[in-house]
């Protein structure tokens, strides 16, 4: 199976660029596997299908700002980091993404933020765009996440063309979220409302 197999034609000017200000309100397209029938909804209406006893599955991963702006050291040319997982806690060891990455190599520092706020090294290529990265700070877990969240960007999907503002932190984690480990959002940050969290209790279906 390829990827080209999912493309398609579709108007673009259909696209949300933001979430709905009701995130139950926006749509919800729904497939009748047994007639292959198709319907337009919104996202509430999707209690309409459940029936006691039905589990709703949630993802509790928690959206964070993973995309880091910077510069390359010596030239300062603009550089971009993704940063994937991280590998070591203690060390400030990152499993990351680059680009231009024929820019960045092993030895070369980055530098993120006013006055170098924070200061990383490339120590390993993993693959073609992949770097590991040392981040140089010496202070506490809570304070390195607490830079982050304030250089970070909140990473968008592809087809959403706009950057990142600063109110996307606020709207995109979705209301379930517990976990912060999720680089990059799906759809579900324009659904998920408490209120049908609720609704769905109150039907006497499960949460998980």
């Amino acid at each position: 199976m390829k990827l080209s197999q999912f493309k398609f034609p579709f108007n673009e000017n259909l696209l949300a660029n933001h979430p709905a200000a009701n995130r139950d309100e926006s749509r919800l397209l729904v497939l009748h596997r047994d007639s292959g029938k198709i319907e337009h909804k919104i996202f509430k209406d999707i209690l309409g299908y459940f029936d006691d006893g039905d589990v709703m599955i949630m993802n509790n991963t928690k959206v964070f700002p993973a995309r880091l702006y910077g510069n390359k050291e010596k030239t300062g040319a603009k550089i971009e980091v993704f940063l994937l997982r991280e590998l070591n806690n203690e060390s400030k060891l990152w499993d990351v993404l680059v680009d231009p990455a024929r820019k960045i190599r092993i030895g070369n520092k980055l530098y993120f933020g006013d006055d170098d706020m924070l200061v990383a090294e490339v120590i390993d290529n993993t693959t073609s765009r992949g770097r590991t990265l040392r981040f140089l700070f010496d202070g506490t877990s809570a304070d390195f996440r607490e830079i982050i969240e304030k250089l970070g960007n909140t990473p968008l999907p592809k087809y959403i063309k706009r950057k990142s503002e600063p109110a996307d932190k606020r709207k995109i984690p979705n209301c379930v979220c517990k976990t912060r480990r999720c680089g990059g959002c799906s759809n579900c940050w324009l659904a998920l409302q408490q209120a049908t969290n609720e609704k769905v209790r109150d039907k006497r279906c499960g949460l998980c």
